[in-house]
């Protein structure tokens, strides 16, 4: 668990340090030469920026043992940082339609040099790099926060790849083209945001894993020595931990000793997977 704590804050540290360096490096950039694509590609930075931080505070929150008030831990901590990537994508995503609109119906023309097209490329590098990273981090530690960095990463990748394209088109004299790379970017971050939301609200509302995971809990459960049958069970998640509920069948003729022993060997069988937190186990005599 110490090992799991020390890698999700590494990567933590590691996304927020390239986010800020990636911003410094498209803001000065955009605001030299105009372009909307660019600037609106580091106002994407910059709330990566504020997730970064969330994801930061949600994961030191996260991994604080159990205490009184949170008996089962503070994993739904994570989830919430997921939302709140959620959220700011959602900002940025309609404010940027905006300003490209406003562009388009203006027709401004701007003049772009070389250099700021050097800022994608190093984006794509950098966020290429990030996304694989967070995304190996992430599955390790089982963190629904660094895995929706990492794919708000390989976003990113896009993000910059379509800019690079609407700034070296208005570069050739193709100015709209600026205003409407912006707006496809818009378009991705809201849907980004909208995916992140979706699976991080889940784990919040408790949604029950798939069913190819819960036939693995039962094949477990039922491998274990003097367990009949399985007569119910139920799963969900607590934070981006499962929690397991389940009756096995045993012996009528056991003694309370012996059905209790057969109960402790379910539950450290199916705590054995690394994605439950707790089981719990009920007897029924037969």
């Amino acid at each position: 668990m110490l090992y799991k704590s020390r890698t999700a804050f590494r990567a933590t540290i590691i996304g927020l340090a390239g986010n800020i360096f990636l911003f410094t490096i498209k803001i000065i950039a955009g605001i030299f030469s105009g372009s909307l694509a660019l600037i609106s590609d580091a106002i994407n930075s910059l709330t990566d920026i504020f997730a970064s931080i969330a994801i930061f505070i949600c994961v030191r929150v996260s991994d604080k043992e159990a205490d009184e008030g949170h008996p089962f831990g503070h994993h739904r901590a994570e989830p919430i940082a997921g939302l709140i990537v959620a959220i700011l994508a959602a900002i940025l995503g309609f404010e940027v339609i905006r300003i490209s609109v406003e562009r388009l119906i203006s027709g401004e023309k701007i003049s772009i040099g070389f250099l700021p097209l050097i800022a994608p490329v190093i984006t794509v590098l950098t966020k290429a790099g990030m996304a694989w990273h967070l995304k190996r981090v992430g599955d390790s530690v089982n963190s629904p926060a660094i895995k929706a960095s990492a794919f708000d990463s390989l976003n990113d990748v896009y993000v910059s790849i379509a800019a690079f394209i609407g700034i070296l088109g208005a570069r050739q004299g193709y100015y709209l083209m600026d205003p409407i790379a912006g707006f496809l970017i818009s378009l991705w971050i809201i849907y980004t945001g909208y995916r992140i939301g979706v699976e991080n609200v889940d784990y919040l509302m408790g949604k029950s894993p798939d069913r190819e995971f819960i036939k693995l809990i039962e094949d477990a459960a039922k491998g274990t020595a003097g367990v009949k049958s399985l007569n119910k069970i139920r799963a969900h998640y607590v934070g981006n931990f499962i929690h397991v509920e389940m009756h096995i069948a045993v012996d009528k003729s056991l003694s309370t000793f012996d059905s209790h022993a057969i109960g402790e060997d379910v539950e450290t069988r199916i705590e054995k997977f690394d994605a439950i937190e707790k089981a719990f186990v009920h007897i029924d005599p037969v």
